[in-house]
């Protein structure tokens, strides 16, 4: 018996050697100085949508656009598109991120400036809603990742995760007794 898997979602993992406490330490004071904006997050701050018009983020920017175009170039995909917004998040304790997409873009993702346990660990939901009509029952012992209706990804600082801006995704409830603090994007 022959097996494949048909209609995968490509999600890509990288880490990246930056400085975070500079990061973590800019974002702070940009949340002191500016209101944060509403949108999915939950009692959390979320910034205007300019960040990577901004000169110190020039670093995350830099490796952002390396990393899109290697995804670009594995998925033989045309390697004409930009970041076209950048944004930092604060989860505080408590908050949280509602399920979203991310519309008039092509790749979506997080980089993770500020991490701990239990801060919030990234959902993402499986995107074949016709498969949930009938879903089989799994012995609870052998689901296995491809058969889970959403995964949960635990954040790790310094580590980015980029998806297709297709796939719903939300972010748990931060029950750390930190803050957690992260930077979202899109390439269209």
């Amino acid at each position: 018996m022959n097996k494949e898997f048909l209609f995968s979602t490509p999600i890509y993992f990288k880490t990246f050697n930056l400085n975070n406490r500079e990061l973590e330490k800019s974002i702070i004071n940009w949340s002191k100085e500016k209101n944060g904006i509403n949108r999915t997050n939950m009692n959390g701050w979320h910034s205007d949508y300019n960040m990577q018009n901004k000169n110190e983020y020039k670093h995350l920017v830099s490796e952002l656009s390396l990393m899109q175009n290697e995804i670009l170039k594995e998925e033989n995909l045309v390697e004409n598109i930009i970041l076209t917004n950048m944004w930092a998040n604060i989860n505080y304790i408590g908050s949280s991120n509602k399920s979203h997409i991310h519309p008039n873009s092509l790749w979506s993702g997080v980089y993770y400036v500020k991490t701990q346990k239990n801060c919030g660990a990234l959902v993402l939901e499986d995107p074949r809603i016709a498969g949930l009509m009938i879903k089989p029952q799994y012995k609870l012992s052998t689901v296995q990742r491809h058969q889970a209706n959403e995964i949960k990804i635990e954040p790790i600082e310094g580590n980015c995760v980029m998806f297709p801006a297709w796939l719903f995704h939300s972010v748990d409830i931060n029950n750390s007794n930190d803050i957690r603090i992260s930077v979202s994007f899109n390439f269209g």
